[in-house]
């Protein structure tokens, strides 16, 4: 729940940064002269470009929601078995075990959806954060074409 409220926060926050920057740039274009002109198309394009990435960040973060509230309702989320250190970080051996395991299990079955959620909380847990969405945007996919 924290990181809903986090994630909501920070998209409220970049959402009025978003129109102080495009009320900028229109101001900048009733100006009216050839330079201020472009400038104000070209601060225009910033918030333009936050608000795509922010919509297709919500879109993936939603997707993955719904694919994790539904692997929960089967019993098939993975359980957290990693070992831990004094710090309470997650030792790199057992992420790296379970990685292992994980990998393994989607390589044996690469069109269930469920094996490359699990592939990606597996790769998130190694701290491997592109690979982690990489993995949650294939299931994705693939839950998108087994409905």
């Amino acid at each position: 729940m924290r990181a809903k409220i986090s994630y909501a926060v920070t998209a409220a926050v970049l959402v009025v940064y978003f129109v102080l920057v495009g009320s900028r740039g229109v101001l900048l274009i009733e100006t009216g002269t050839p330079l201020t002109v472009t400038f104000g198309v070209a601060v225009l394009i910033l918030p333009v470009i936050g608000v795509w990435f922010l919509w297709k960040n919500t879109e993936f973060v939603r997707a993955a929601n719904r694919l994790a509230a539904e692997l929960d309702a089967e019993g098939g989320l993975p359980v957290d078995e990693l070992e831990r250190l004094p710090s309470g970080r997650v030792d790199r051996d057992s992420a790296d075990a379970v990685f292992a395991r994980r990998k393994a299990e989607t390589e044996d079955a690469p069109d269930d959806w469920r094996n490359w959620f699990r592939l990606a909380v597996a790769y998130h847990d190694a701290r491997d954060t592109p690979r982690a969405r990489k993995a949650m945007q294939r299931a994705i996919n693939l839950r998108k074409t087994s409905h």
